[in-house]
């Protein structure tokens, strides 16, 4: 089905799959930089990155900010532990959650898998997304987040 735009036609099917096409290649890409210098994998720098940036976050703030289940989230937030690199704390407001923060070595290693991620970032797509079309993925994004679209049910 083709969106209409004056005279202009968007065949919707084929953005679809050139936006998922060009997700996954460069989260592909940016997975196999950051497991190389650093260790790790995209999903890891994403969660690591979420504690450092909202730090006292429960698993259940990861998972709506990442769309995934709460298990697999919580799951994640297991292997960072196990690596010295998240820490689980008791949470004074609610026993049943525990709130999350980054370790010392957690910080050291976001803040440089950030270097190498914005790095890679910048030479895969140079000045691609200008601040339209930035503002035009912040805005669907938005939209989407807001109407709770595509969060998972388990």
């Amino acid at each position: 089905m083709a969106s209409n735009s004056g005279d202009e036609r968007t065949d919707l099917p084929g953005f679809f799959a050139d936006l998922v096409r060009c997700e996954t290649r460069l989260y592909n890409d940016l997975n196999d930089r950051l497991r190389a210098r650093h260790g790790i994998v995209t999903s890891q720098f994403e969660f690591l990155r979420y504690l450092r940036d909202h730090p006292g976050c429960r698993v259940a703030d990861v998972a709506g900010e990442f769309a995934v289940g709460i298990g697999a989230t919580s799951k994640g937030i297991d292997r960072l532990e196990k690596q010295g690199w998240a820490a689980r704390q008791p949470n004074p407001a609610d026993r049943r959650s525990s709130l999350l923060a980054l370790t010392g070595e957690g910080r050291k290693l976001t803040d440089a898998a950030e270097r190498t991620f914005t790095a890679r970032l910048t030479e895969l797509l140079g000045d691609v997304p200008g601040p339209a079309v930035a503002q035009v993925f912040s805005r669907l994004r938005a939209a989407l987040e807001r109407d709770r679209i595509g969060m998972p049910t388990g």
